[in-house]
Formats: C-alpha cells, structure tokens, sequence
C-alpha cells in the first residue's frame, strides 16, 4: 500500500455476518492504517457501539438478529455516525431506502475491497470538512456560527441535532445536516436541481438524479407534519428548491 494510506488512524466498525467476508475487508483496511473490529451481530455491534463509538460504520443490510435498516434509523442516527451500507440488495428502491434511511454512501456486494477503503476515505474527508467549511463556495454565507434557528426549529451543526418547537431533538446524519445547512445559508435563493448533484458529487456521495429528491424529500419529513405540503423547503418548478423560512445564525 502507499505509505500515505499509512497516517490514518481512524476505527471503523464492520457489521457482516459473513466471517470470511468481514476478514476480507478488515485486513485490507488494516492495511491501509485503518483500526477496524468486526461484529456478525447486532446485539454484541450495540453494545461496543455503547461503550466506544468509531469513526464509521460499514453495515450490512441481512443480519441473523435484526434488519441493519432499522439499526441505521435507531442507534446510528443517534450517534450521527458515517455509514456505508455493504449489501447484497442492489435494486434501485433498495439503494434509495439505504440513503433515506440516513447512510452517507451505498455499495453493492460484491465489493472490491480496494473501492471499499476508497469510498471510507471518501466520507469521511467529507464528514470531516463539514465541521469546518461551507458545502460549496458558491453558496455565501453571511455567518459561519454552527447554530440555526428558524420558526422556533433549532439546528445545531456542530451536535448534528434538529430541536423541534417544542423541544423534541432528533439526530442529523451528515448527509442530512449538509443538505440543510446548505439550504439555510441560501435562505431564499433557489438552489438548482445541477446544484444539489454538484454539492453531492462533490462531497464524495453517490449522484444521481432521483438522489436529489431522496434527500430533500428525507429533509422535509424531518421539518414537516405533512411532507408532501411542505412549509421550508419549497419546490420552485423548472428551477429547483428554496428555503422560504427566515433563518437566524446564533453568534
């Protein structure tokens, strides 16, 4: 491997209950100067999830004790964890649920661990540059505080939190905390649908077309009671999406 591979310390987390595929990727991001440990099951992943959270996930999706879709929506939206779904499942819906269901990214086995240990790196300079710069350079920001509030909703980017109204706090994925951020430091511009796949593309995540609304239309039932009137993120016909609620930085 090229000893650049080699400064990277981060720990990644594979839940696979295939053994010899799980070694597979392990000892080739190991070699790559990654820390990893493998769980075939849901119940031990949770409890080292608990006790020691890594830097990034790989899941996969059929798992003898659970469904890694729901472990996705439950204890690693909660952590606001990276994911990268590994699994068998390769249909257009299944990718589009994977994504909706907050991963940063979708392979599907089999998978050469080579492209594997790329698309890790891949998100996590992403995740890491969110915490520190604008999605894009094209998007003018009038303060760079990482605390949003809007109609009483308050987005807090450094916690990767959403608090409601009244006082409910959900998680943000990166993925999802990009796209709104990206959304409040445009507030009321209309960010173009060529826009949105450019800020995905750029950020390393898989881009196609329909993967603009999976993430807006993700965003929306987070902030709506009804997703399909929504009140923030608007449809501007023939040219894209704005934010139409006024947006407060807090210093």
């Amino acid at each position: 491997m090229p000893g650049g591979c080699r400064r990277m310390h981060e720990r990644i987390f594979i839940l696979e209950d295939d053994r010899d595929l799980a070694a597979v990727f392990a000892r080739e991001l190991t070699e790559q100067g990654f820390v990893v440990a493998t769980f075939q099951r849901i119940a031990e992943f949770r409890r080292q999830l608990g006790a020691a959270p890594p830097d990034l996930c790989i899941v996969d999706l059929g798992l003898p004790d659970g469904d890694g879709l729901a472990l996705l929506k439950d204890d690693l939206g909660r952590h606001g964890l990276p994911i990268v779904i590994v699994s068998g499942r390769g249909a257009l819906d299944d990718r589009l649920q994977g994504l909706e269901s907050g991963a940063d990214d979708y392979l599907t086995k089999p998978v050469e661990p080579l492209e594997l240990a790329a698309r890790i790196r891949s998100v996590l300079r992403r995740t890491s540059r969110n915490r520190e710069a604008t999605p894009t350079p094209r998007v003018s920001a009038t303060a760079r505080t990482d605390i949003a509030e809007f109609a009483g909703w308050r987005a807090d980017f450094g916690s990767l939190t959403l608090r409601a109204p009244g006082g409910a706090e959900q998680p943000l994925s990166r993925s999802d905390a990009e796209l709104l951020r990206a959304f409040l430091e445009a507030q009321g511009r209309v960010l173009s649908r060529d826009f949105l796949l450019e800020l995905f593309s750029a950020s390393g995540e898989e881009a196609f077309d329909r993967s603009v609304d999976v993430r807006v239309s993700r965003l929306r039932k987070k902030l709506d009671e009804d997703p399909k009137k929504p009140v923030h993120v608007r449809t501007v016909y023939g040219a894209g999406y704005v934010f139409a609620t006024r947006v407060d930085w807090i210093a």
